[in-house]
């Protein structure tokens, strides 16, 4: 397992754990990421994410990306 902030650009990933606290953890399944679920990096913005979860694009925080482990 590694963050979501060391996967290749591009790559498809499958999420395994969200870590954080609990509120975290509800907000990011909220957004569609669970364990289990698929998950692309799209691309890197001075150091925020743009990632693709289920049909939608979100832009997530470094500190959020490393709470996602694929």
């Amino acid at each position: 397992m590694m963050p979501l902030t060391l996967a290749n650009i591009g790559e498809e990933n499958i999420i395994r754990r969200i870590g954080g606290t609990p509120e975290m953890r509800m907000h990011l399944g909220d957004l569609g990421f669970t364990a289990g679920g698929r998950v692309t990096v799209l691309s890197r913005l001075g150091g925020d994410l743009i990632v693709q979860v289920r049909e939608s694009r979100i832009a997530i925080s470094w500190e959020t990306a490393q709470k996602i482990l694929v």
